[in-house]
């Protein structure tokens, strides 16, 4: 048993428990863990306004799909008529929030859980306010820190979005989220990447697919990001074949069912078929049975055999989607590594894109955690958080 299990098991006897569990988190790895006292009346208030909020979001959803359902039979409520339904149900929630935060102006938990439910909702000016708010009351708190880069990085500038994510990771490198958030923002943004780290494009994806195998190492069992990562190699010229089949066939491993499995094996044959290997990428296209992968299937079938055929016979007339470079990278290529995540636009220059393939679409990762870790470096921020906003006066209830 280690050190650090016995302590655990020391603090959990102790009167006060959360301070001697943090205590004793800091003391074994450096890493200081705000932990919640689930006892506190506040904390017990503010999560049963956390569960109002999903119920709420939840029934909402659920109207929607509904009347969707009964529009399409002819019936249903008009969207005037749902919209003020929803905004009366959304507005009580919101209300109960800013009642909150004026009893409690430091919980900023709280405004981490108001500013999540705002972006839910699509207020993401109101959302930022209030990240702002947490940031500034806790400044050690991560997702605070995460939620802020998420804004930037939909609304600019991407130089906050890079600051804040590297925030993020330093006070929490435990975290995946983080590093797939900023690999994801690199990857997607390369131009302002390349001016604000200094560096070139290929030095760009570099970095950014470092930060992929960063966050698989931290959740190596997560195929959404395994599937993200691997993705990611298709906009990189020239194509770096070694490294993206080991990305795909780590992906395979830990795919969860026969359409995940069937759906990386398209993938496979479509970077083989890049690679020139035909009879590899045509026992992957074999392996493909699904109806749902009929259509996807016959295509890259249609485009084995022009490659093959355009690599056998130089008379033949190379397609206009011309083949592209294509570096083998054996001697960079990893061999046992699982890497992850955001899904990444396909690229049609070279390698056919497919249509209807498995849904890998990048995601950038709201948090709600609360663990404050490692004091951070100074870090230049290319902004300062504001001073503590008011709360905003809630809105009617005839609000539409």
């Amino acid at each position: 048993m280690s050190d650090l299990t016995i302590g655990l098991l020391g603090a959990l006897l102790a009167t006060n428990q959360p301070l001697a569990v943090s205590n004793l988190v800091q003391q074994q790895t450096g890493v200081s863990v705000a932990i919640v006292n689930p006892n506190d009346p506040t904390e017990q208030e503010l999560r049963k306004l956390m569960e109002d909020d999903d119920a709420a979001l939840a029934e909402v959803d659920g109207w929607i799909q509904t009347n969707d359902a009964l529009v399409a039979k002819g019936a249903g409520e008009t969207k005037e008529a749902l919209n003020q339904r929803i905004h009366t149900r959304l507005d009580t929630v919101r209300n109960n929030y800013a009642d909150f935060l004026r009893r409690h102006p430091d919980s900023s938990r709280g405004f981490m859980a108001y500013g999540s439910f705002l972006d839910d909702i699509g207020d993401e000016e109101a959302g930022k306010a209030q990240f702002e708010n947490a940031s500034q009351l806790d400044p050690k708190n991560p997702a605070a820190w995460n939620n802020l880069a998420n804004y930037y990085g939909e609304n600019g500038p991407l130089t906050n979005a890079f600051t804040d994510y590297a925030r993020a990771i330093e006070l929490d490198p435990t975290e995946p989220v983080y590093y797939q958030n900023l690999a994801t923002t690199v990857y997607l943004y390369r131009k302002s990447a390349r001016e604000f780290y200094g560096i070139n494009e290929q030095q760009v994806f570099d970095k950014a697919l470092e930060l992929y195998r960063k966050a698989i190492q931290l959740d190596p069992e997560n195929f959404e990001l395994a599937t993200d990562y691997a993705e990611s190699y298709y906009g990189i010229r020239p194509l770096r074949t070694n490294d993206a089949l080991v990305a795909w066939t780590n992906a395979l491993n830990i795919a969860h069912n026969g359409v995940e499995r069937e759906g990386i094996f398209i993938h496979l044959a479509r970077v083989k078929i890049a690679a020139l290997r035909f009879d590899e990428a045509r026992v992957q296209l074999d392996a493909v049975t699904n109806a749902i992968y009929a259509d996807v299937k016959s295509r890259m079938e249609r485009n084995l055999v022009e490659r093959e055929n355009a690599a056998t016979n130089p008379i033949v007339a190379m397609p206009t989607n011309q083949m592209p470079e294509i570096s083998t990278n054996v001697s960079i290529a990893p061999t046992n590594v699982i890497v992850p995540t955001n899904s990444l636009p396909m690229i049609t220059n070279g390698i056919p894109a497919l249509i209807n393939p498995p849904a890998f679409s990048p995601k950038i990762v709201s948090v709600m955690t609360n663990v404050p870790p490692i004091p951070p470096k100074l870090l230049q921020l290319q902004i300062s958080p504001p001073a503590l906003r008011p709360m905003p006066e809630p809105p009617s209830s005839n609000a539409p």
